[in-house]
């Protein structure tokens, strides 16, 4: 199989011409990609060995492009930094993968203290060191020849229920992902991909290593911006793009508002977290594309399912499936005690392909938890499949509401909240009831110029689900609601009110 400095030669060749990225005013062919990748994974054998941990703190460029494929193509691993950690994270993240070497794009602060060594992208500094490399002429000789079992890369998880786990993806996992997401999804050579996604997070560079395998060009917006987004799909002809459901709904906002050209569009993707289907079928209508749910985890790298043309499916009874099976992966659903379930019958969700991690980082205990016997990766959502082999995703175990003995799937109340007009964004979560356990509650944020009340949106929702499901509160935020480096809703900063003090209650 091929490893990712292969892969990068091959196109630097098969495609020499062909446009690779776009970043601001900065256009590169894949020959002169290839060139930078050999050349910056020369400077990174010469001042580290092989194996080292690599950080890499940056927003999203063609720079941060190169150094996914050169660190790996060097022979050593990168650790990519979620922008909106606070310092105490990424200090944790750069010391548990005992990386001694720092690439950023800003001052590092007191994350310097945890490296020997910090290469600047922002300064000057890390051109005048490749400048320095190209001035020998003999960039290739440096380099190793990584296996594809080798460790390419440490991507540390959220950590939304604890300390963060760095996902170890090795090329071979890599490459994988890049097949079956084109095997799945074609790309082409003529394609222009817009990444908008942050590139630290799988959702912005599951596609980063598609893309040279067919020569298709990589447009790279530094961060996401709605209307950003949108003039780069009408002043660069986006072909495709992916966007997390947060994203989607911003960038329906925008287009409804002020409409841009947007008919270049192929395709639009979506994944990262769960989607409603008001969002979908806005993004229809404003956008007259094929609709793409992608569905994977990290620790898939990251794809495992696909649903093609969700569009035309809005009003059926798939309407809420993520897709089947990219091909290359296994997925089924099994019981408490891991045993495959029935057609039909709601578990937790498992996959395994060579896509599939080889475990947690320094993380032997978590590691084995995380498999079932015959390498099934526990993904800890619950779902159902059907007799097609289409996936649903009933919610994440850790999201569940369990209200009076009752299961409520909070997907599903935010389906029915977000069909009120005046909501632009809501989230549900369970909070302590001394009755019931736990009760449902919904955060919701109005659109502009819009009221309603709580007992507007109990009533809207008690028309369409069942009454132990519809909130027994709802409180209205005035800001955005809190989401992570990679847009999902953070629902632990939304819980954190109402749990802490009841946990210090029964102490």
């Amino acid at each position: 199989m091929y490893t990712i400095d292969r892969t990068i030669r091959h196109a630097g060749t098969a495609f020499a011409d062909n446009l690779a990225t776009i970043h601001g005013d900065r256009h590169q062919t894949y020959r002169e990609l290839a060139g930078r990748v050999a050349s910056a994974a020369a400077l990174i054998s010469s001042i580290s060995a092989p194996g080292d941990r690599i950080a890499l703190w940056s927003l999203n460029s063609d720079r941060f492009l190169e150094l996914f494929f050169a660190i790996p193509a060097a022979g050593r691993v990168i650790v990519p930094h979620n922008t909106r950690w606070a310092e105490p994270e990424l200090v944790y993240a750069t010391e548990d993968a005992g990386a001694r070497l720092l690439i950023a794009d800003r001052d590092p602060g007191g994350l310097a203290d945890s490296v020997d060594r910090v290469i600047r992208l922002d300064t000057g500094e890390y051109e005048d060191l490749i400048d320095a490399v190209d001035a020998t002429g003999d960039s290739a000789s440096a380099l190793v020849s990584p296996s594809p079992d080798d460790l390419a890369g440490l991507f540390y998880t959220g950590g939304t229920t604890g300390r963060s786990k760095g996902v170890m993806l090795t090329h071979a996992n890599l490459l994988a992902n890049a097949i079956h997401t084109q095997l799945a999804q074609p790309m082409h050579a003529d394609d222009r991909y817009l990444t908008m996604a942050p590139m630290f997070h799988a959702a912005g560079l599951y596609s980063a290593l598609a893309l040279p395998l067919v020569g298709g060009s990589n447009v790279i917006l530094p961060g996401f911006d709605p209307a950003i987004a949108l003039d780069a799909i009408e002043q660069q002809a986006i072909t495709g793009a992916i966007a997390v459901p947060t994203m989607l709904a911003a960038m329906c906002e925008t287009q409804a508002a002020t409409p841009r050209d947007v008919s270049s569009l192929r395709w639009i993707s979506h994944g990262a977290s769960p989607v409603t289907l008001e969002v979908l079928r806005r993004t229809d209508r404003l956008f007259g594309c094929e609709l793409i749910h992608l569905y994977g985890t990290t620790e898939t790298a990251p794809l495992a399912a696909v649903f093609r043309h969700e569009e035309t499916h809005l009003d059926g009874d798939r309407a809420k499936s993520c897709g089947q099976a990219t091909p290359g992966v296994e997925i089924s659903v099994v019981d408490a005690s891991g045993g495959a379930l029935p057609t039909g019958s709601v578990g937790e969700v498992v996959v395994r392909g060579p896509n599939v991690m080889v475990g947690y980082w320094n993380k032997p205990e978590q590691t084995a938890d995380a498999f079932l016997d015959g390498g099934w990766y526990r993904t800890g959502d619950v779902g159902r499949l059907d007799d097609d082999g289409f996936l649903f995703l009933v919610d994440r175990a850790k999201d569940m509401i369990v209200t009076g003995g009752e299961n409520v799937y909070c997907t599903e109340v935010e389906d029915a909240l977000y069909t009120h007009p005046a909501v632009l964004e809501a989230a549900v979560i369970g909070i302590p009831d001394e009755k019931w356990g736990e009760a449902v509650h919904a955060v919701v944020v109005s659109r502009d110029g819009e009221t309603v009340s709580e007992a507007d949106l109990i009533v809207h929702c008690r028309a369409q689900i069942a009454s132990y499901k519809v909130p027994k509160s709802v409180s209205f935020n005035a800001e955005p609601l809190p989401k992570s480096g990679p847009g999902k809703v953070l629902k632990r900063v939304l819980r954190e009110p109402f749990w802490d003090g009841y946990e210090s209650s029964i102490n």
